[in-house]
């Protein structure tokens, strides 16, 4: 399963804790563990200071509790965790798969499901939010989508309409075909 994974598992850069202004950057692939920095300084003793890397093989990193320390101060225990996971083969194949994918399976399921996977991360809150998704759900829960219906979804969202009473939806329509109506005879 982990032959279909990219040669660049993960990758962020940031700089140093305050006051510093050093760049770092972490790169985690198949097979190393990648940390690189570049001194940057007005004081004379690190100017002439080149780019350093350290490399280590995924096992050398999980041992290597210095570099593991470093990273921790610079990107957080957070990052270092996710590090940690990815060096011991523990891949989180779902945050892997496209939008579209996720949309389609996420579509399948029930409402509190999708209210409960949304606060799962910010990538999952945006999709169980999106007009996308919320589109699929009002065409399966439906018999037809009038395209009356469809402009109105567009106006107010997928998932507002979703939300919306019947009446209600058909006070709505009403009155966007009413204020239509009213648009055309005041323009000619």
């Amino acid at each position: 399963m982990a032959s279909w994974l990219p040669e660049t598992l993960f990758e962020i850069v940031g700089q140093g804790p305050a006051p510093s202004k050093d760049y770092y950057q972490l790169l985690v692939t198949r097979s190393q563990a990648i940390f690189r920095w570049w001194k940057i300084s007005l004081r004379s003793e690190y100017r002439s200071a080149k780019p350093g890397e350290a490399k280590d093989s995924h096992e050398e990193f999980l041992e290597n509790s210095h570099l593991q320390v470093q990273i921790a101060l610079i990107f957080g225990a957070r990052i270092l965790d996710y590090v940690f996971n990815l060096c011991e083969g523990k891949f989180d194949f779902l945050e892997r798969l496209s939008d579209n994918l996720l949309l389609n399976i996420i579509s399948y399921l029930d409402l509190e499901d999708i209210a409960r996977l949304s606060q799962t991360s910010r990538r999952f809150a945006q999709l169980c939010t999106s007009d996308k998704l919320w589109e699929k759900i009002v065409e399966s829960a439906c018999d037809t989508i009038t395209p009356d219906m469809r402009a109105l979804a567009e106006d107010v969202g997928w998932r507002q309409m979703f939300f919306t009473s019947k009446l209600q939806l058909q006070r709505r329509l009403r009155k966007r075909k009413h204020r239509q109506g009213s648009q055309r005879d005041s323009q000619f």
